[in-house]
């Protein structure tokens, strides 16, 4: 099969033939249909994440999936072969992801089916940025009538955390350069978002917002220790970029680090919000699996929202 591999790390993501995976006891094979890109691929081609999680290679990138149920390993149950699911690789290495034409992962977790009126497109983008923003949205417990910031939110869990805290009555207030970013920021969503600059006075935009400080922080993007300074006293920040409560002790403030893990609850529920019309997916440029380069230096020149990957 084709897939988007790594030789070695660091080094350049490239299309090549792989062997097809089979699957274990427990597991699904897939027929990819669509992928995305996430934070963790090019960290993973930088050579991040190899001190802290196993290389096998050649390493397969890629952690979204949508597809098609190929095969059944042994004792599945829940699944049928035809079945549309989608979701999140899920495994304790690297190096068998969903940039390809065939994955396999464990039926217990990380899938879910795909209902009617997600197209798999969607659903492809939907796992690891969707589940991210609603774990960090529930962390830091936000109320309707709270108002939140959103520190990144041009990326794709960004516009997601945008969406789903409007959807909660929540006071918006959200990061994005000024142009192509924040006009992308300002249309995600029917309700009202306060779009600031980053690269400008952070605290004085803040500020002329809620004088007394905003009651909770989504750490997706910039620096941590000075976002959380903008919380009022007792206020709580979501750090999805490994903030934590050691780095601002002297701050009256509570810091949950988020690690996210997409069951099948967290990811029907999303799906079940996309399908309704009630969350939009924000997939903003679609790149062929061949095209993957293309897809991987769009995604390092901030392109705005989720960049899928059509693996079919």
């Amino acid at each position: 099969m084709r897939a988007v591999t790594l030789d070695s790390v660091p080094s350049t993501p490239a299309v090549a033939e792989v062997e097809i995976p089979r699957p274990q006891a427990g597991e699904l094979l897939v027929k990819v249909a669509a992928a995305s890109l996430n934070g963790i691929d090019l960290a993973t081609a930088a050579g991040y994440t190899q001190a802290f999680m196993e290389h096998r290679f050649p390493l397969v990138l890629g952690q979204d999936f949508a597809g098609t149920v190929e095969e059944l390993g042994e004792g599945v149950d829940g699944f049928a072969v035809g079945d549309a699911v989608f979701g999140v690789v899920l495994k304790p290495f690297l190096g068998a992801g969903s940039l390809a034409q065939y994955v396999t992962v464990p039926a217990g977790y990380g899938v879910a089916h795909i209902p009617a009126g997600l197209t798999v497109g969607d659903a492809g983008a939907l796992g690891v940025a969707g589940a991210t923003a609603q774990v960090s949205l529930d962390a830091v417990g936000l109320s309707e009538g709270e108002t939140v910031l959103v520190s990144g939110a041009s990326g794709g869990v960004g516009a997601l955390a945008v969406q789903l805290a409007a959807s909660r009555g929540a006071k918006v207030v959200a990061t994005a350069r000024p142009g192509a970013q924040a006009d992308f920021v300002a249309g995600l969503t029917g309700a009202e978002v306060h779009v600031v600059d980053f690269t400008g006075d952070l605290e004085g935009q803040v500020r002329a917002i809620a004088p007394d400080g905003v009651d909770a922080v989504l750490h997706l993007a910039g620096d941590g220790p000075a976002l959380a300074a903008l919380l009022r006293p007792g206020g709580q920040l979501a750090s999805a970029t490994g903030l934590t409560q050691d780095d601002v002790k002297e701050q009256e403030v509570t810091v949950h680090t988020i690690m996210a893990t997409p069951d099948a609850q967290i990811l029907t529920s999303l799906a079940e919000q996309v399908a309704s019309g009630a969350l939009h997916v924000p997939v903003t440029a679609t790149y062929a699996l061949e095209q993957a380069p293309e897809a991987f230096a769009a995604f390092g020149a901030s392109t705005p929202g989720k960049i899928s990957v059509t693996c079919a």
